[in-house]
């Protein structure tokens, strides 16, 4: 438990570093409102159980037949412009970075990727990705591009009362570019 409210970034390195103390096969974390239903645990736990060399599965949120995910059409267009932005700057066809929805296999080399404070409150799970980058390279069996997936969920609904403003996309920038300096450049 943080003593101080530190952020949402801080709180997730926080509980993550914890939870990777125990014996957990996989460890994640999923936003609060839960609009991702926690029955999508189990399908990203088989996924993983699948596909031995994937470490990370993010959720994401595709409107596809046979699925139900209803998002505010601002969020959704603004989100697809900064998916844009990431993908470009991550050299890496991610879709939806900032979906809460992860879950990660517990090993050794993911605690490295939650040691130090993240850059951004708001964009942390970008720089997980770009602190996976770094330290991976694109090439091989273990880059980020082999070793990440994203899955399309089954079911996501945009739960009224967001703390997110029109106003935080001018930070998230900034972030990504302080992001992108400190671990791609």
């Amino acid at each position: 438990m943080l003593e101080r409210n530190s952020g949402k970034a801080e709180a997730v390195r926080h509980g993550m570093l914890q939870l990777l103390e125990g014996s957990a096969r996989y460890v994640g974390y999923w936003d609060a409102d839960l609009a991702t239903p926690l029955d999508e645990i189990p399908r990203f736990a088989r996924h993983l159980d699948e596909h031995a060399d994937v470490e990370i599965v993010f959720g994401s949120r595709v409107k596809l037949l046979g699925r139900t995910v209803e998002r505010n059409a601002w969020r959704h267009y603004s989100g697809r412009v900064f998916a844009t932005l990431v993908s470009l700057m991550l050299r890496l066809p991610v879709y939806d970075t900032q979906c809460g929805a992860k879950l990660f296999r517990a090993t050794p080399d993911l605690k490295a990727l939650f040691e130090t404070p993240f850059l951004s409150r708001w964009v942390f799970d970008v720089e997980i990705l770009a602190r996976l980058i770094a330290t991976r390279g694109g090439e091989g069996t273990r880059s980020a591009q082999r070793v990440v997936h994203e899955y399309p969920l089954a079911q996501w609904v945009d739960v009224s009362g967001s703390k997110l403003r029109a106003s935080d996309f001018p930070r998230a920038i900034l972030d990504l570019a302080r992001i992108y300096a400190a671990y791609l450049r």
